[in-house]
């Protein structure tokens, strides 16, 4: 990644046409061709920017004026004129692993499911992601009964996850190795429209403690 801070002015040319008057402002010049626009304000958001794919053609006059001409393959443009050079300097970030989010339905799905006797002591776990023709049940278990139960796991548990497990529970009922096949919507907040839907159509709804799964909290012992 390349920093630079200059006193620069820039132009925009493309589905419309934008000019920002020179002032002292941050450039970043991303390993992805990416080139934006930063003032010392704004948060996160730059003032303009280009998105890859885009060539960048940089130009030094006589005066020692420098030019940045973006240009992506739409055929819009960014100009920017240096008038003043603060900082110039490159850095090598390597491979970025991504944004792991903690709390996840993912997490949630793998921790119910090493976890399955929370729901009931005799029950035990079939499959996570059990296949079926729209995609697969978060969890598929068997209760104290032997009895069939599809799990889907939401982070918020909202009508169009109802409305999913209710698909599921469709199809896998159609199965007489597996029917009758109940249904748990399972979340860490369920919201109150989401769960008249779900008791009216006889699934069960089930608010998760992501916390207490991970064992980093004990309910139990809780004042409040």
């Amino acid at each position: 990644m390349r920093l630079v801070i200059a006193t620069c002015s820039v132009d925009y040319d493309g589905r419309l046409t934008a000019h920002l008057p020179s002032a002292t402002r941050l450039l970043l010049v991303k390993a992805d061709g990416s080139v934006l626009v930063h003032s010392d304000g704004g948060s996160y958001k730059p003032l303009n920017w280009m998105s890859p794919p885009c060539t960048l053609t940089i130009a030094v006059d006589d005066s020692g004026v420098g030019t940045w001409t973006v240009v992506n393959k739409a055929g819009e443009k960014l100009t920017i004129t240096l008038d003043e050079v603060h900082h110039d300097s490159a850095h090598d970030l390597g491979v970025d692993p991504g944004l792991v989010k903690d709390g996840v339905e993912a997490h949630l799905q793998k921790l119910l499911a090493e976890q399955i006797t929370t729901l009931g002591e005799g029950w035990r776990l079939v499959r996570r992601e059990y296949p079926t023709a729209i995609g697969p049940v978060d969890i598929m278990a068997r209760d104290a009964d032997g009895l069939a139960v599809a799990i889907e796991i939401k982070r918020r548990g909202e009508i169009d996850g109802v409305e999913q497990l209710t698909r599921y529970l469709e199809l896998l009922n159609r199965d007489p190795l597996l029917a009758p096949v109940r249904g748990i919507f399972a979340a860490q907040e369920i919201k109150p429209q989401a769960r008249v839907l779900a008791e009216d159509r006889g699934i069960e709804c089930l608010v998760l403690d992501y916390h207490a799964l991970r064992g980093v909290d004990d309910s139990e012992h809780r004042l409040f």
